[in-house]
């Protein structure tokens, strides 16, 4: 099963449970209410927890044998309330069952029952339509949901596009359309635009935000497909082949469904989706908590920021994110308010052979620049974009748009992640490396080696980098 299922599933599964858990907390503490009118009831604490406790066992049980939440997202409002219906009868019959086995009915109000029931229904209801138009107006719309590029030929475009629709896909935003076969750069084909055609599908893909590319070219040939699967590769990019083309040499990482299609996806790496949640409850908690370390010191911070220089305290920068994704990084700022003209001149005296700029006593640095800088403290505003979503605690080091606009295929893999606050060449002694080609190679390995683990490992190597002012000029 590809990765995009994978995803979906969990979100799908593990999204509906919860919400059903919040229906039932809520459902049952107002028909607790409605019961007892607001006074002392005859039920305590035990005798409360003696019920709700097996409602949520019930409702687990309940969609581990019937499969409560599959297809929910493709499913009519009408069949939908059937489904809450018929959940919400077995948790009846299910809690009365276990009411008279063990014979609770004299500590229990089974007219409570039956206004829980009631109120679960309509709430349950109400809560599942809700999360459905969320994620189906608003989430694929999101920097998290997945970016696809679809790459089509002219005859195949009308059944491609119809299985799309009809896909429900609120996971993926489709991004633009490359038709191989004819020149059509410029069209619009049910409001999809057309970005690329066969002489520049590459290129244009390697400049965009695309997180997958969906491929259904049945007349193209294996040799052209091949390259095609190879160059998304090379940049990180996924690619799910249509399965009527099973000929091409690559090995596949796994065979599914897209959009309808039977597919072959092609991935370098295939990272486990629900680790890469905790990494997200990771980024979340070590942002927050870096957020308010940047509280504490923002007035200091700004004042001597202010005193030192003229010029905003804080300096933002668009920069490039995971997969081509365009963000606004916020930094301290630690340069003169005209260093981005400066370093037009001073692009000879470059010390990183590549595409970055670093050099000793950089002259468009302010004293207060470089004394945030030698402690990190200039990147602590960085922790609002980890919260966001643009970056992560631990990844690539994202580039600038100019940077970016000079990658190849090679370079873009970098990005195939979200980017980081600290990385591995980070923590390798950054200040001594003096080749790009250097830094791509521990970022790649970073990527292909990536685990949980070792995000808690660059990390604490980070605080010891930060303590000691290793590496950091």
């Amino acid at each position: 099963m590809n990765s995009y299922n994978k995803k979906y599933q969990i979100i799908e599964m593990y999204g509906l449970l919860l919400l059903d858990i919040f229906c039932i907390t809520v459902s049952y503490a107002i028909a607790y209410l409605i019961r007892f009118q607001g006074a002392e009831g005859t039920l305590g604490r035990r005798e409360i927890m003696q019920i709700y406790l097996p409602f949520l066992l019930i409702c687990m049980l309940n969609n581990f044998f019937t499969n409560e939440y599959k297809c929910f997202f493709q499913r009519g409002n009408y069949y939908e309330f059937l489904r809450v219906l018929r959940y919400n009868l077995v948790l009846f019959v299910g809690t009365g069952f276990y009411i008279y086995a063990f014979r609770l009915e004299l500590e229990f109000s089974r007219l409570l029952l039956g206004y829980f029931v009631v109120i679960n229904v309509a709430l349950t209801y109400l809560m599942r339509f809700a999360f459905k138009k969320y994620m189906n107006r608003h989430y694929k719309n999101s920097r998290g949901s997945d970016k696809i590029m679809v790459v089509t030929t002219s005859s195949e475009i009308d059944t491609v596009m119809k299985h799309i629709e009809q896909d429900a896909g609120w996971s993926y935003e489709i991004i633009g359309m490359a038709v191989m076969d004819a020149d059509r750069e410029g069209e619009t084909i049910r409001d999809i635009p057309v970005i690329a055609s066969c002489e520049d599908v590459i290129e244009v893909a390697r400049r965009s935000a695309v997180d997958v590319v969906f491929l259904h070219c049945p007349r193209t040939e294996n040799c052209d497909l091949e390259i095609l699967v190879q160059s998304f590769l090379a940049m990180g990019v996924i690619c799910h082949n249509c399965v009527e083309r099973f000929s091409i040499d690559t090995p596949c990482s796994s065979v599914g469904k897209f959009a309808g299609f039977p597919v072959t996806t092609y991935a370098v790496n295939v990272i486990d989706y629900r680790r890469m949640m905790i990494k997200r409850v990771m980024d979340i908690a070590g942002g927050t908590l870096g957020l308010l370390i940047t509280l504490i010191l923002f007035p200091f911070v700004a004042l001597a920021v202010k005193v030192d220089s003229r010029g905003p305290v804080i300096f933002s920068q668009v920069r490039i994110g995971r997969n081509g994704r365009r963000f606004k990084m916020y930094k301290f700022r630690s340069m003169y308010i005209d260093a981005e003209e400066r370093k037009k001149e001073l692009m000879k005296q470059n010390e990183v052979q590549g595409l970055m700029f670093k050099m000793d006593k950089d002259p468009r640095i302010t004293r207060v620049g470089n004394f945030i800088r030698k402690t990190s403290i200039d990147e602590l505003p960085q922790f609002w974009n980890v919260v966001r979503g643009d970056m992560s605690l631990v990844g690539t080091r994202p580039p600038t748009e100019d940077e970016f606009e000079q990658y190849n295929i090679y370079y873009r893999r970098r990005l195939s992640i979200t980017p980081g606050l600290t990385g591995l060449w980070q923590v390798s002694g950054r200040s001594n490396i003096k080749d790009f080609e250097e830094v791509v190679k521990l970022d790649l390995k970073y990527i292909d080696e990536w685990s949980l683990k070792q995000d808690v490992k660059i990390l604490l190597q980070t605080v010891g980098v930060v303590l000691f002012r290793r590496g950091s000029k």
